[in-house]
């Protein structure tokens, strides 16, 4: 199973302002593209994301973008980072696009949520039913024939699933597995029995903190889009 990485899922159709663009041109754009952010680029440097409400208090419509104190120029992933990735970012920063930089850390594009879960498939069956299970392992303890065992002998499938090399360590791989259940405490116990290492889970009652609840109501929100 190929790994779905930031760059293979490039929205080419959204621009990138400049920041010697006015207000009122990034006023127009985030109308005119359906969307409520967009990335601003100095040269090829990424600065940061516009939104309308960073607008609101600019009056000249004249007002360049380098003028403005843009938010969210730590918020973006490196162009071979995983999608479960690019989700992450956006959950946690409740944004609807996530910059992508390249090799040189320069602006390569955007990845928008949609597009993202467009590619991890259509989440079946009523909203709220389902969950997503980030494993991390060691790669000569990779066996999806397994995984499932456990997984079914908690009443349970395994949808799809994904794997990419951990970034941190090339020996080491991580496993995002969408289930059909968001029912996880029995099944995280016994992958964890068997020796996984559960490093994210989405689910609507496997959730410990009023955080991670926040975080899965916004991954419902974004798959009902």
């Amino acid at each position: 199973m190929s790994a779905l990485l930031a760059e293979d899922l490039l929205n080419q159709m959204i621009p990138p302002l400049k920041s010697t663009d006015t207000t009122a041109k990034a006023a127009r754009w985030l109308e005119e593209f359906h969307v409520n952010q967009l990335p601003v680029l100095a040269d090829r440097s990424y600065r940061g994301l516009i939104t309308i409400n960073d607008l609101a208090d600019y009056e000249n419509p004249d007002t360049q973008l380098a003028e403005l104190p843009l938010r969210y120029a730590d918020t973006h992933v490196q162009h071979d980072q995983h999608f479960f990735r690019v989700m992450e970012i956006a959950i946690q920063n409740r944004i609807q696009l996530v910059p992508v930089l390249d090799e040189q850390n320069e602006y390569a594009g955007v990845v928008t949520v949609s597009d993202a879960l467009a590619a991890f498939g259509p989440v079946p069956g009523p909203a709220g039913q389902g969950s997503i299970l980030v494993l991390t392992m060691e790669e000569r303890d990779y066996s999806l024939s397994q995984i499932s065992r456990y997984v079914e002998e908690n009443n349970a499938k395994i949808l799809s699933a994904h794997v990419v090399t951990d970034e941190h360590d090339p020996y080491r791989i991580r496993l995002t597995l969408r289930l059909n259940t968001d029912n996880l405490a029995r099944i995280t116990a016994t992958l964890e029995r068997f020796g996984y290492l559960v490093s994210a889970q989405f689910s609507g009652t496997a959730a410990v903190s009023e955080d991670e609840q926040d975080r899965f109501d916004a991954l419902l929100r974004y798959l009902n889009v």
